[in-house]
């Protein structure tokens, strides 16, 4: 199942300002419970060793683990936050860009953990990354007068 076009639109457009938008992430492709996304490589994310930065490589895993996540919420749910992640640095990275494929590996009713690999324009892995997160419960209404 493909996410709503127009709701991954939405997203595209939400980025744009954030750090996910200023490092250039972008949002290939989206189904139920999975999600593709990418990074180019350019100077803004890189260290000053010649290679990508570890945050930015975080940064592009946990995006990709967020918005799989965002997009599993009804449209009228309140949101998510991050609990807890785990980044494993297996490879130095350079060339043109990046890919992330994130899938969910549980979704439970109060929280979701997501698992990510991050690759190379070669296709070979340099991170593996894992995340809880907390799905928000909708607020209380108020209490009747």
């Amino acid at each position: 199942m493909t996410a709503d076009p127009g709701r991954l639109a939405r997203l595209r457009d939400a980025l744009a300002g954030t750090l996910p938008g200023v490092l250039g992430i972008r949002i290939d492709e989206a189904g139920e419970g999975t999600l593709r996304a990418s990074m180019p490589v350019a100077a803004r994310v890189m260290a000053p060793n010649g290679y990508v930065h570890a945050g930015s490589l975080v940064t592009l895993a946990d995006t990709a683990c967020g918005i799989g996540c965002w997009l599993g919420l009804p449209e009228d749910g309140p949101g998510f936050t991050t609990l807890e992640l785990k980044s494993n640095f297996i490879g130095a990275a350079r060339g043109d860009e990046l890919t992330c494929r994130a899938r969910r590996v549980h979704g439970g009713r109060t929280t979701e953990v997501w698992d990510a690999e991050v690759s190379d324009a070669d296709g070979r892995t340099v991170a593996l990354f894992r995340c809880t997160q907390l799905v928000l419960a909708p607020a209380a209404p108020p209490p009747a007068a």
